[in-house]
């Protein structure tokens, strides 16, 4: 019985394409043989070798409200150290702030654009003087750069019913991604992992994490939120607070930064 060319080609590529369908032995050595996405390094500082120059901008005392103060941003042998004074107050005099704002590199900075899915960890010590209250009090920002735009993230020490916590909330819509208590953080180092597709509309999405001394203390995340305004996504860090605290929880403080690093998903 004789075979044709059309036959033999026919069953040739019906052969390919039953092998390529899911499942089948090609489509897995195809999926194996594409790059997984991975978290690419692309910033890490350190305190003793950049200093300052880690930061996109330094906000110390902008409106020079306690220059004998000054600097209350600075480094201090690893780490960098942010100290808040009761005296110290911002340009909007109701409230005081001591921030850095990006992530510098060289010359230049990381801009977080639209579509893009970025991951910061880092090490903070939070002393016991470093109080929730019940007024804002935020240690870190996701804002879109330049005076006057809304933060699109805060991560906030907050009481909620007399009880101090830490929490991480969606500014703009005041979604509460995750909150937690803040006494297991007081007066110990506490390893932050915070994830952060940039998108608009329900294309963003979160993920926040908080470590101590081994222990998961909160692992929560958000999709379909949108975590972008215009422009491009800048973190923020440092005290940033109002005066407006009806529980006595104001103090002169300082909070610690360490090991610093940024990573965009490729």
């Amino acid at each position: 019985m004789k075979t044709s060319r059309r036959t033999v080609l026919g069953a040739a590529l019906g052969g390919a394409a039953a092998a390529a369908l899911p499942g089948s032995a090609l489509a897995t050595s195809a999926a194996a043989a594409a790059p997984a996405a991975s978290w690419r390094l692309r910033w890490s500082p350190t305190a003793s070798g950049d200093g300052m120059r880690a930061w996109e901008t330094v906000e110390d005392d902008r409106a020079d409200s306690h220059t004998a103060g000054q600097p209350h941003i600075r480094t201090e042998g690893a780490n960098w150290r942010f100290t808040m004074h009761m005296v110290d107050r911002d340009s909007s005099t109701d409230r005081q702030r001591q921030e850095v704002t990006g992530c510098r590199k060289g010359d230049s900075y990381l801009r977080w654009l639209p579509g893009e899915t970025w991951r910061l960890t880092y090490k903070m010590f939070l002393p016991s003087s470093l109080k929730a209250t019940t007024s804002f009090t935020h240690i870190m920002q996701m804002k879109q750069p330049g005076q006057g735009s809304s933060p699109i993230v805060v991560q906030s020490l907050r009481r909620v019913d007399g009880v101090q916590t830490i929490e991480l909330q969606l500014f703009t819509s005041g979604l509460l991604i995750g909150r937690t208590a803040l006494a297991p953080l007081h007066d110990a180092w506490t390893d932050v992992d915070f994830q952060m597709k940039i998108g608009n509309g329900s294309s963003g999405s979160i993920r926040w994490i908080l470590k101590s001394g081994g222990t998961t203390l909160i692992d929560t995340s958000r999709t379909g939120i949108d975590t972008f305004l215009d422009d491009r996504v800048r973190p923020k860090w440092g005290i940033y607070r109002s005066l407006g605290d009806t529980s006595g929880s104001l103090k002169d403080c300082h909070m610690l930064l360490t090991d610093m690093r940024a990573y965009q998903l490729a």
